[in-house]
């Protein structure tokens, strides 16, 4: 199995994808108990959400399940969210806390899944940043992400329709930024927040480093609005699909322009802003 797909394309933007693969080993998916082989928690079709919004994005895809190795959380293991309830490097529950192996994976199994899984995925990840920055002299990274919107084991309440994540507005010049949260405010059908549960996951804060040109952002999107239903068998709806599609377009138009138009002005003065 190729651990990761890369889709080159010519622009400024790199749409990394790290939780919509489902592939697992079957030495590994027979370690699976019956509800961990559900993998109820993939990000599902976000490749097909985000399919043509951005005709010239680079597109870096993980296809292995989470379950396996999660490459948004740090190969050290070191959490994301201290305090918090969140899950590891190689989850061994799901989001609602109900445990998913028949038989958990060793100290061995992890540190042959961080070469064979993690490491590829951020080598590609990397080399397609260093590409696209050697280009344009800057790139972004917009991190393609999304959830259930009602996990009480993780979160109060129901979830905001988009969930920005910059690190604290560290990651990524100030104003791309603002274009995501501008272009949210343009409209009143999604809900949305920035920097609040959900602050970006490591591969935002390991790869955003605005003071060298390479910025990073973390986009975190309630399932509710493009799925049937947030449950088996988290069947793609088209047409809610729609509203939320035309929102993702603006938004990364509005970031390219950002990019494109504004980085001498505007990122460029980000940039000076955070060193």
């Amino acid at each position: 199995m190729n651990p990761v797909s890369v889709v080159q394309g010519d622009g400024p933007i790199v749409l990394a994808q790290p939780h919509s693969g489902t592939a697992i080993p079957p030495e590994i998916f027979a370690n699976l108990n019956e509800t961990g082989q559900e993998l109820r928690d993939t990000d599902w079709h976000i490749p097909t959400l985000y399919d043509g919004l951005l005709p010239d994005a680079t597109v870096v895809q993980a296809n292995f399940s989470r379950y396996v190795i999660d490459p948004n959380r740090d190969p050290e293991g070191v959490s994301l969210y201290p305090g918090q309830q969140t899950t590891e490097l190689v989850p061994t529950t799901t989001f609602d806390g109900e445990p998913i192996w028949e038989r958990k994976p060793t100290d061995d199994d992890i540190a042959y899944r961080k070469v064979v899984f993690h490491q590829p995925y951020h080598d590609a990840l990397a080399l397609e940043l260093e590409r696209v920055k050697t280009h344009y002299g800057f790139v972004l990274l917009y991190d393609c992400h999304s959830i259930r919107s009602v996990i009480p084991h993780l979160f109060e309440g129901v979830l905001p329709d988009l969930n920005i994540g910059t690190n604290a507005e560290t990651s990524c010049a100030p104003a791309l930024r603002q274009a995501v949260v501008s272009a949210c405010e343009q409209q009143s059908v999604f809900t949305h927040v920035a920097d609040a549960r959900f602050k970006g996951g490591w591969t935002t804060r390991h790869h955003g480093r605005p003071e060298t040109g390479v910025h990073a952002l973390q986009m975190e999107l309630a399932q509710t609005n493009y799925l049937q239903k947030e449950e088996k068998p988290f069947v793609y709806d088209e047409e809610r699909a729609k509203g939320l599609r035309d929102l993702l377009r603006m938004i990364l138009s509005d970031l390219r322009y950002t990019l494109e138009q504004d980085f001498n002005r505007e990122v460029r003065h980000g940039q000076n802003a955070v060193q």
